[in-house]
């Protein structure tokens, strides 16, 4: 069975840096053992990276966002240190959710798809909803206990909204 895990947007700016969060750094530890349970059965693995430059506060996200975060060739860009991204594919994606994530996975032919990272109620569901739109068919799973969302209402209602949509949520 091919697998895919996706980790979302595990930036050092949205888990100590200007948009960090507590429940960010509570989920680090969690994330980077499920990194090592794909690298060590072989399984594909592919992070995102919220990725921001000097014209973020210009875009529509911006203005909704007025926080410069994720910007290009800064510390807050770059994945968490202590997780293991050597060896994986790295999609730099401009706003939420990434099509070319779901079209990378449609050509993968994965049997199952599983999110984790950051955040819950905004990067994690925009990604989750858009691969089960273009991978109908596959099981998309979001791991609830590798993620956080900007507050634990919010994350608890991304949840609810995915599992509406038939993408599969564990740990919760």
């Amino acid at each position: 069975m091919r697998k895919l895990l996706i980790v979302v947007d595990m930036q050092n700016d949205f888990i100590t840096g200007t948009l960090g969060t507590p429940q960010a750094q509570t989920i680090l530890p969690k994330v980077k053992e499920k990194i090592a349970l794909y690298k060590e059965n072989e399984d594909a693995i592919i992070f995102t990276r919220d990725t921001h430059d000097d014209s973020y506060l210009r875009t529509q996200e911006g203005r909704y966002l007025p926080v410069p975060h994720c910007m290009t060739g800064t510390e807050g860009h770059r994945i968490a240190d202590a997780l293991d991204a050597n060896g994986c594919d790295i999609i730099d994606k401009p706003n939420f959710g990434s099509l070319e994530l779901a079209e990378r996975a449609a050509a993968g032919n994965y049997d199952e798809i599983e999110l984790c990272g950051l955040c819950t109620d905004i990067c994690v569901i925009s990604n989750a909803l858009i691969l089960k739109a273009r991978l109908p068919d596959v099981a998309v799973t979001v791991d609830a206990g590798c993620c956080a969302g900007v507050t634990e209402e919010g994350h608890n209602a991304a949840l609810l909204a995915m599992k509406m949509c038939q993408v599969n949520i564990l740990n919760v």
